[in-house]
């Protein structure tokens, strides 16, 4: 396939970043402070702001201190934050100006874990604090699009998690699903789904980019993609 967009909106966890035993050591560490059941929380808990999912499994009185909690103790687990493939060549190609960030992490967290992979923090990184609600809400990739002063229409979201793609959708984005956490089944609501982002590759036009995808399947919309 081929998207022809202005921009490129990446989530971060699972999508541009491997954080996944850094999070699974850190909600355990923190359903254990806590007396919950951390399988629980790990099937709710990807691609989601920390406050929605915490919201779940503790009285709101306790919430906040929650919050702050598991706050700390991922700040303290960065050893194993990797780059996942290709990310660092594919933002390479990418001007500054024409792709953003949006994550239901913490903007602190998310340069750290950005540092840690030794990637790009970008110029746009809207974040669980900058929105009123988390995804699958649109409103975290509406505001990116609109910093950037595209119409989000216009924009290829990439994602790894169904809320995430979710989100992706109801803004108006293109949507892109890379199964990297995921598999591929349970994100068929994107446009299209590829293993990860080495099936991916980025030239630049006149008028903005085109993401070409060279694997993986196509999803429910091909019609505008140009292919």
């Amino acid at each position: 396939m081929r998207f022809h967009v202005d921009a490129v909106l990446f989530d971060i966890d699972g999508t541009l970043v491997d954080s996944t035993a850094a999070v699974v050591r850190s909600w355990t560490a923190w359903a254990a402070r806590y007396g919950l059941d951390a399988e629980e929380i790990l099937r709710v808990c990807h691609g989601r702001r920390s406050e929605d999912t915490i919201a779940g499994f503790l009285p709101v009185g306790e919430q906040a201190a929650g919050v702050a909690a598991l706050a700390e103790l991922e700040l303290a687990d960065l050893d194993d934050v990797v780059a996942l493939p290709a990310t660092r060549a594919l933002l390479r190609d990418l001007p500054a100006d024409r792709w953003a960030a949006v994550t239901s992490g913490s903007r602190v967290l998310m340069r750290a874990r950005l540092a840690a992979a030794g990637l790009p923090v970008p110029e746009v990184l809207v974040s669980a604090g900058d929105v009123s609600a988390g995804k699958p809400d649109p409103e975290g990739y509406l505001k990116a699009a609109a910093a950037l002063g595209y119409e989000i229409t216009r924009c290829l979201v990439v994602e790894d998690a169904p809320a995430g793609i979710g989100a992706g959708r109801a803004a108006g984005a293109h949507t892109l699903a890379v199964a990297t956490s995921h598999p591929a089944v349970e994100l068929a609501a994107a446009d299209a789904v590829v293993p990860d982002l080495t099936a991916c590759t980025v030239e630049r036009t006149a008028d903005g980019l085109v993401v070409i995808t060279t694997a993986g399947r196509a999803g429910p919309r091909p019609s505008w993609s140009g292919a």
